[in-house]
């Protein structure tokens, strides 16, 4: 019988973007990871935003020596030297900051631009359980790298009209990434956010987005908290600055759904 070996399991990388900002994408990496980590996983966060708040969001310093910044674009960088180990256990972060802004403007005239996240992390993701990538809300060549090093992409859906709007855009450019850029890149699933119970639109767009993605939709439901929206500024997971608020205890829920959907999933995660 072969021994058991880590490096023998095929670790997944998961990618959360949206096409615009304020839906709850950097929230859910933020909370995703930590509970993670609470299970007792390993999890990297990669905050490949510029504007850093992953970063900030679990107590983290953006004004750091070295950044994902420096990880796509420096040749000297290895992903090692970019990770720092957070105050919560099992969780580490990749930095971001406003130099990673910069970024866009210098990778359109380097080589293999779109593979350059995805091969420095090639030496370091048989390390973590789970690789979460927080994007910045535009399409770019930084969100490129992120769709082109992960496995599946998580959509974080507002309940508001606006939100409708992009999700056929969102899905033609995962489609087209997958065709020439990343083959096996897959939707893990849309997580719906911010839901109002008193308002109809929430209940409207709920049934859209489950029309829209079918199966696909997780059955947990993220709804609007002050918490959630306060913990950002003490630099906290909503599961450290208020563990019995309506959001954490979804978050928490959706957690236990997300793994329960891994589980079932051949070759999706790490044991």
């Amino acid at each position: 019988m072969k021994a058991f070996n880590l490096s023998d399991i095929e670790l997944t990388k998961y990618l959360f973007f949206t096409g615009k900002g304020g839906v709850g994408k950097t929230t859910t990496s933020v909370n995703l990871s930590t509970l993670l980590a609470k299970r007792g996983k390993k999890v990297l966060l990669i905050d490949a935003d510029p504007q850093g708040n992953a970063t900030s969001g679990v107590g983290m310093d953006k004004n750091t020596e070295l950044s994902v910044y420096d990880l796509i674009i420096s040749d000297e960088v290895e992903s090692k030297d970019t990770i720092q180990k957070t105050e919560i256990k099992n969780l580490y972060i990749c930095p971001s900051n406003i130099n990673l802004a910069g970024a866009e403007v210098e990778l359109v005239s380097m080589m293999s631009r779109e593979y350059r996240m995805k091969e420095k992390l090639e030496s370091i993701k048989d390390k973590f359980d789970y690789i979460i990538i927080d994007c910045p809300p535009s399409l770019g060549l930084i969100t490129l790298n992120s769709f082109t090093a992960s496995d599946s992409v998580l959509i974080p859906v507002q309940c508001e009209y606006y939100a409708l709007e992009g999700l056929g855009q969102l899905i033609n450019t995962i489609n087209l990434v997958k065709r020439h850029l990343n083959k096996d890149l897959e939707v893990e699933g849309a997580l719906l956010t911010m839901y109002d119970i008193r308002t109809n639109l929430s209940n409207q767009v709920v049934k859209e987005v489950n029309k829209y993605f079918e199966n696909k939709v997780y059955k947990t439901v993220i709804p609007r908290n002050v918490k959630l929206s306060e913990a950002p500024s003490y630099g906290m997971p909503i599961s450290i600055y208020d563990p019995r608020s309506k959001g954490a205890k979804s978050y928490d829920k959706f957690v236990k759904e997300f793994l329960k959907n891994n589980d079932n999933t051949k070759g999706k995660h790490a044991v």
